[in-house]
């Protein structure tokens, strides 16, 4: 299978590659004896309740990840494009049943890697693979750390302790205190299981404020202690 230099370069950048050379990726890549799928905007990769068989890695696009309720009710829990994957956490389990739905939110190309082709030592005795491995751990831990992050959030009740606790979390993923969201605010209505009108009312209000300030997607967080202090307000 032969890869683009486009293509390698966001196989570099991405997690599970780290600390692994473009150069290298090419002597790496035969040995997964990945798979190339391309899915037109708005087509379904797996619904919620599908076995997977594979670890999932954008080459271009964007995919949706969300979970739905007994109602049909949606709730999205990540928005990724070129360089994340997904699929991760559920070939690592016993049934590799998966509990949320992955949609193709514009014309998208993704490389499946079966699982075993990671975790087994290959026939050429490839040395990267320990990198690999270690890798996938790191992911997991960090998958583990962001679905409690989510849980949190549907545990608050107060629309601003969601939102604060929301953009807390985000400044510390970038490591800046100004960052730009993944979500519109449709999606992050959606995200946060909240009403939209009801969301952009209280995030004025937090700009009046001082707490933020925002154009479109782009966030800064004026004034952190204060945005601490309204999740402790919340609770008490």
């Amino acid at each position: 299978m032969e890869f683009t230099n486009t293509q390698l370069n966001i196989l570099a950048q991405c997690a599970l590659f780290k600390n692994i050379t473009k150069e290298e990726l090419t002597s790496l890549l035969p040995c997964l004896k990945p798979l190339i799928h391309t899915y037109t905007e708005d087509t379904i990769i797996f619904t919620q309740g599908t076995t997977i068989q594979y670890i999932y890695v954008i080459l271009e696009g964007q995919v949706e990840i969300a979970k739905e309720n007994f109602v049909g009710q949606k709730n999205i829990v990540s928005l990724l494009s070129a360089g994340k994957l997904f699929g991760e956490g559920v070939v690592c389990t016993s049934h590799r049943i998966s509990p949320v739905s992955a949609l193709a939110l514009e014309d998208t190309k993704v490389l499946l890697i079966p699982y075993e082709r990671i975790v087994a030592s290959c026939e050429r005795n490839c040395t990267f693979h320990h990198s690999i491995v270690y890798n996938m751990m790191r992911l997991l831990g960090e998958k583990n750390y962001h679905l409690n992050i989510k849980m949190d959030l549907l545990l608050l009740k107060g629309m601003r302790e969601k939102l604060a606790t929301y953009l807390l979390a985000e400044a510390k993923t970038c490591q800046n205190t100004s960052f730009t969201l993944p979500l519109n605010r449709n999606q992050l209505a959606d995200y946060l299981n909240v009403s939209r009108p009801s969301m952009c009312r209280e995030l004025k209000r937090m700009k009046d404020e001082g707490l933020i300030d925002y154009y479109q997607n782009s966030f800064k967080l004026l004034d952190l202690k204060r945005l601490q202090n309204a999740l402790l307000y919340e609770k008490s």
